[in-house]
């Protein structure tokens, strides 16, 4: 490609060179952005830079010829359009504290594609990036959805959501971040978004518990569809959209986490269904698995709302090692043998429709042209 063609392709960074953010790299230079990675080890972006390959993260993978990577942070920032995070969530404030000089003078969209709680103090990520960049929300997006990273680097087709305060901002990241085989909608219910990325995970420890015991099926829908359930209370609790919950940020990033064993969350439960211990599966863990750092925070903010979680109070009790991983069940949810309801949208018990309209909406925005959950617009 000429310097000239390089020029009139828009410029784009990427924070962190892991496996999501270069695939998220690879997407959008496949959309025709110029991408600059930032990688914290000068190796790493090294390989990228000259190779076009990140084997350590995406291996057998070529990037296209429009990605670009430093170690140098201001060279990645400098002229950028927009700007994605592709950090682990415990790192998030400390590595923005570098970024806010340098963008201190722009406007340009941030866009969070991470999927975490801050451990300390229970923020989402969109809400680290506004203290720390000192930043208008509507300038910050995040992104979402059923987005497993080598899947996606191997171009099979998946959808995401785009969701910020601003329609503007949304629409904007929405029209960069596309392609053939990457499609997104968009919506405003950043709350809602963020939310699905976070909890999924933590049922996705659940899922990945019982794969390693050795349970079956039944059981696992039998999580899924009550871990739905404690997603949506959770996130409407906090403000979010009940149907942000039933599409691509959340039932369908869901399903594809609970059931992919490209799962960070899924394998490092199923490690700890087959007896390791909290510490010995961070080790084994070759990238993070936010679930792990996150269950903790997602308990003390029901706590604080009133909130059940039994699904998850379950998964931490396996985390501290006070509960056998064969002893973890989706039913747990009172201590009578009162017969109950089966809740199974947002405080709503008998609606036995419910899930089969979430799951409609979900694959509606995986056709081409589907209309999605309310909200979700292409």
């Amino acid at each position: 490609m000429s310097r000239r063609q390089d020029a009139a392709r828009p410029r784009v960074a990427v924070i962190g060179a892991g496996s999501w953010g270069t695939t998220f790299g690879k997407i959008l230079a496949d959309g025709g952005a110029d991408v600059i990675m930032w990688a914290r080890r000068p190796e790493h972006a090294t390989e990228i830079q000259e190779a076009k390959r990140n084997s350590e993260y995406l291996p057998g993978i070529n990037l296209p010829r429009s990605m670009h990577a430093t170690h140098h942070l201001s060279d990645a920032l400098e002229g950028a359009e927009q700007i994605y995070l592709s950090i682990p969530s415990q790192a998030v404030r400390q590595n923005l504290k570098a970024v806010r000089p340098l963008v201190a003078r722009t406007d340009v969209p941030i866009v969070s594609l991470m999927k975490g709680l801050e451990r300390r103090t229970g923020l989402r990520m969109s809400q680290v990036i506004e203290q720390e960049l000192h930043c208008d929300p509507a300038r910050i997006a995040v992104a979402s959805g059923p987005n497993l990273a080598l899947e996606i680097a191997r171009e099979q087709p998946t959808a995401a959501v785009i969701s910020s305060t601003s329609q503007e901002t949304a629409e904007a990241v929405a029209r960069r971040a596309r392609n053939r085989y990457f499609r997104t909608f968009v919506n405003t219910d950043v709350i809602g978004t963020e939310f699905g990325g976070v909890l999924k995970n933590a049922i996705a420890l659940a899922i990945g518990i019982v794969d390693g015991v050795g349970y079956g099926e039944n059981t696992k829908a039998s999580i899924i569809t009550r871990g739905l359930v404690e997603m949506t209370d959770f996130a409407v609790a906090f403000g979010a959209q009940p149907e942000t919950l039933q599409g691509l940020a959340g039932l369908g990033d869901l399903i594809a986490t609970c059931q992919s064993p490209l799962s960070r969350n899924n394998t490092a439960g199923r490690l700890l269904g087959q007896g390791y211990r909290y510490d010995d599966v961070v080790k084994q863990m070759n990238q993070t698995a936010e679930g792990l750092a996150s269950v903790a925070p997602i308990l003390q903010l029901a706590r604080e709302v009133g909130v059940e979680m039994p699904i998850v109070e379950q998964v931490k009790m396996v985390l501290d090692g006070t509960m056998n991983p064969r002893d973890i069940a989706p039913h747990l949810t009172t201590d009578d043998d009162t017969p109950q309801g089966e809740r199974t949208q947002n405080g709503q018990a008998g609606g036995g429709g419910a899930l089969w309209r979430s799951l409609q909406r979900a694959l509606d925005q995986f056709r081409n042209g589907g209309r999605g959950a309310a909200g979700d617009r292409p």
